[in-house]
């Protein structure tokens, strides 16, 4: 009998037990409770209102919006909690759909399906509206530590599914410097890009030693098959150091750079 009475009680205790985002996560809800309401309607009443139609036509052909992009920024905060409450505030305007603590943990912070606010001012391939189209990656790092190894098996977990899961084409893993490179630097230098690509995920180069560039070869060009907005070429071009040869604030291309930029065009283009 006291047995059952333990029972009863330790499953009332953890039936009590909420975690530190209660109100947050309520908040969460009545907001997808609200987006249900409005897809739900029908007729559909959410654009054309001078003129109805004698009878509802509704396609059978439709599926959600699915994310081709994803983009992995560094959080330049102190700790996965600072993060977590960031996020969890109205008035901070910024968000992403996961966070990577140095431990490993993953925080789901919203469906995939619905657009994360962490991309700002961008583009990529064309893709102006990069929060529309992507998924976000937040990486617990202040921007000047290593990125801690759980934390890199995480990301590559998550990576696969999310390649798997979304069909998102290799070259689309992208870091937050590639679409904004005259304002963001994240991932930092000392981010592991080649692994990822390693693993499937963005591109990479090989040896460029017996590489032959062609003459002439329009560097600018090349940066645009990339997916890179060109109007800043100095930013660009020192993104494209800073990720694939770990040279932070150089902003010129030597023959080596051209090489490397000319293979990475090519990969892009098979």
């Amino acid at each position: 009998m006291k047995k059952i009475f333990l029972f009863i009680l330790l499953f009332l205790a953890a039936s009590c037990m909420t975690g530190p985002y209660k109100i947050t996560n309520r908040s969460y809800r009545k907001q997808v409770k609200v987006f249900a309401k409005t897809l739900s309607k029908v007729p559909v009443l959410d654009s054309v209102a001078y003129q109805k139609p004698a009878y509802w036509a509704g396609t059978t052909n439709f599926n959600l919006r699915k994310p081709n992009l994803v983009v992995i920024h560094h959080t330049a905060q102190k700790s996965c909690d600072q993060t977590l409450k960031t996020f969890t505030l109205p008035r901070t305007q910024v968000s992403a759909h996961y966070v990577i603590c140095e431990d490993g943990t993953v925080h789901h912070m919203l469906n995939d399906y619905l657009r994360a606010w962490h991309a700002g001012n961008g583009s990529w391939g064309g893709v102006s509206d990069v929060n529309s189209a992507s998924i976000g990656i937040e990486l617990d790092n202040d921007g000047t530590e290593p990125f801690a190894p759980k934390q890199q098996e995480s990301l590559l977990l998550l990576l696969a599914h999310l390649k798997k899961t979304y069909a998102v084409p290799t070259a689309n893993f992208i870091g937050h410097s590639d679409l904004a490179p005259r304002r963001k630097n994240d991932p930092s230098v000392v981010f592991d890009w080649k692994k990822l690509a390693d693993n499937g995920f963005g591109l990479w180069y090989g040896d460029t030693t017996k590489v032959q560039v062609s003459n002439p070869f329009n560097t600018i060009h090349a940066f645009k098959i990339l997916g890179y907005d060109t109007k800043d070429t100095t930013a660009v071009i020192a993104t494209f150091k800073r990720k694939f040869l770990k040279i932070d604030n150089s902003k010129t291309l030597s023959e080596a750079d051209k090489k490397i930029l000319y293979s990475l065009m090519n990969e892009k283009l098979k």
